[in-house]
């Protein structure tokens, strides 16, 4: 990405995307690039709806009911890896950085899931789902994840599909090094990564991971990494080993 764009102001909209398309803005965006940026009638704004791609849009309208005047495609929709990104819930402020660096690594989808020494249980999906609209804005990411309702460990070990690696991350895997161990892995397979509690999994969890087919343990060195941290390092390394940064 070299040649983009990072200086213009960008914005998802739910809307189609064309040229010549007038698209209104809510509230909420029209505060901020008026009152917040302000800019004026005529100034430029990137646009997305995770569909048709990017394009170049004006502001024009009146500061109360903003518009969107769609000009021309800047930049043709692209799709996200196939990497799921399983995670135990954590608390708010920490739960926002990790959606946020998970959109920016390239996930497709976030699937939240319970485990016995979970902290959190519930979840506030419209909240995940702002995190991953405002880092793909910043990070000039195209496709949105799908954001999964939580679900116990327990069900998506019964109903996962076994074509899909499943990397989690375990400090008893008995590879020392991640990059070993992903390197045995199914290259071409879709890929999930799994991060668990700040606990650790449960002895029967552990031990109902380990006995699934086409599973990757993944240690993440010596050191003990919060929960968000533990994220960003899996993602990576799985992004550079087996996925998209190849």
């Amino acid at each position: 990405m070299s040649g983009y764009d990072f200086r213009s102001p960008r914005l998802f909209v739910s809307l189609p995307l064309e040229t010549g398309a007038a698209v209104a803005l809510d509230r909420a965006q029209a505060h901020y690039l008026n009152h917040v940026l302000r800019l004026k009638a005529g100034d430029r704004v990137l646009v997305f709806n995770g569909r048709d791609g990017e394009w170049s849009a004006t502001l024009g309208g009146e500061k109360r009911a903003a518009t969107l005047l769609i000009g021309a495609k800047t930049r043709q929709q692209s799709t996200a890896a196939d990497l799921h990104y399983l995670f135990a819930p954590l608390k708010a402020a920490r739960l926002d950085y990790m959606v946020q660096k998970a959109v920016e690594m390239g996930v497709s989808q976030l699937q939240p899931v319970l485990t016995r020494h979970g902290q959190v249980t519930r979840v506030n999906l419209d909240r995940m789902r702002a995190n991953a609209v405002e880092a793909a804005e910043q990070c000039g990411v195209l496709a949105l994840p799908n954001v999964a309702p939580p679900i116990a460990l327990s069900r998506y070990i019964a109903d996962r599909d076994p074509a899909r690696c499943l990397v989690f991350c375990d400090e008893d895997a008995e590879t020392a090094n991640p990059a070993t161990a992903l390197a045995r892995a199914q290259p071409r397979s879709p890929l999930a990564v799994l991060v668990g509690p700040e606990g650790g999994f449960a002895a029967d969890e552990r031990a109902a991971l380990v006995k699934q087919p086409n599973v990757v343990r993944l240690s993440l060195g010596p050191r003990i990494l919060r929960a968000d941290t533990a994220a960003v390092a899996a993602l990576a390394l799985v992004q550079t080993v087996l996925g998209d940064w190849r």
